[in-house]
């Protein structure tokens, strides 16, 4: 197998070969703090009208720590980075069914309306896919860890009588 020359290219075989930890921790950071952001606003908006709604203002942002130490920390991408991972696919199926429930408390019920103008539906669904990612991430392999083939073993002679 040829060995990549781009960063692309590089990019392609790491998600080929399951090598994309670092980078999926470090989305799951990133993605963390847009969307604490994002649910800060809309529930802020809300004027924070039931106490549930500042879970996740309260939990998403532990997945940037989390996410951070997951790509320069193997042992953090699959400890740290699981926990707070798995706590915010819970609190996002847990605020997907409050806002259906929102939705149909509202007068009339599940109208074409009250989906439109009532919480948004499958905006927690967000959230849990920035959880998602990191457990995802917390199974796949690093991206820094080099491939055996092609590459001299440690503690090998690159050449007869030359060690590195």
């Amino acid at each position: 197998m040829a060995r990549p020359t781009s960063w692309l290219e590089r990019a392609v075989s790491d998600v080929r070969t399951g090598r994309f930890e670092q980078t999926l921790a470090g989305l799951t950071a990133a993605g963390a703090a847009v969307t604490t952001a994002e649910i800060y606003l809309a529930h802020d908006g809300a004027s924070f009208g039931n106490k549930l709604m500042w879970w996740p203002v309260a939990i998403l942002p532990a997945a940037v720590p989390a996410g951070v130490a997951g790509v320069f920390s193997k042992r953090a991408a699959h400890t740290v980075l699981p926990v707070a991972s798995a706590l915010i696919v819970a609190n996002g199926l847990q605020g997907t069914w409050l806002h259906w429930r929102g939705v149909a408390q509202r007068p009339g019920g599940v109208t074409r309306y009250n989906l439109e103008a009532g919480p948004p539906l499958f905006a927690p669904l967000l959230a849990t896919v920035v959880g998602g990612m990191g457990l995802l991430a917390a199974v796949l392999r690093r991206e820094d860890r080099a491939p055996r083939h092609g590459r001299p073993r440690a503690g090998r002679s690159l050449r007869a009588g030359r060690r590195r």
